[in-house]
């Protein structure tokens, strides 16, 4: 309405006045125009400028929220690496306060048929040129090494036993019975894959010795 009221006064003017007028309506129309224009254009833009931001801040709060969770997910896996890694020396320290069983070789876990011949002798009991045949079986438990002395399928005697680099150490304590109280120690010094050779020394109860050869194979039996 303002824009024709504009131009109802410029027709009663003279020409010139009336271009002036009609210039200056024209102004006025094209200003608000463009006014409209701008506001119709900025508004989107303004729209679209604070959809963007707020997008971009959910973003942002999204890798936060992400970045959260990727640390707490490692901290949780460091806490078990830390209780797996105490657990593992806990198992360690046990293990290293249980006695550990030693054993034979594998080599020597058969029966051996002995062979004994007296040597040297000052026992009454034992004669130089005496020969003994038996079994012998190398063991171990939790109680130590040993080797049993069988004859007749019935254990005989009982030594304790040590395995060192290149040599196996026997001894028994003292046998004490009505009839003798004797003491015997072997040291098998010849290892091979097939024979074991060594001496065994008898101790009396009078204190005389004898000392036997001593020579071990795979028992057939």
């Amino acid at each position: 309405m303002k824009g024709n009221t504009s131009i109802v006064i410029c027709r009663g003017i003279t020409a010139v006045n009336r271009f002036l007028c009609l210039n200056c309506w024209l102004q006025n129309s094209t200003v608000m125009t463009l006014q409209k224009l701008l506001v119709l254009i900025l508004i989107p833009l303004l729209i679209s400028c604070n959809n963007k931001k707020e997008q971009e801040l959910t973003e942002r709060e999204n890798a936060l929220l992400e970045r959260e969770q990727k640390f707490a997910d490692k901290e949780a896996e460091y806490e078990l690496l830390l209780k797996m890694k105490d657990s593992l020396q806990l198992a360690v320290q046990i293990k290293d306060t249980v006695p550990k069983i030693k054993t034979w070789p594998d080599s020597l876990k058969i029966k051996w048929s002995s062979k004994m011949i007296c040597r040297e002798s000052n026992c009454t009991n034992y004669v130089i040129g005496d020969q003994r045949t038996e079994v012998w079986d190398f063991a171990s438990d939790s109680t130590g090494m040993y080797a049993n002395v069988l004859s007749n399928n019935e254990v005989k005697r009982v030594f304790r036993g040590q395995y060192l680099v290149n040599k196996i150490v026997l001894d028994s304590a003292k046998e004490s019975s009505a009839k003798s109280n004797i003491k015997i120690n072997v040291v098998l010094d010849d290892i091979k894959k097939n024979v074991i050779k060594g001496t065994q020394t008898v101790t009396g109860q009078d204190n005389c010795t004898a000392k036997f050869s001593v020579e071990l194979t795979p028992s057939k039996k």
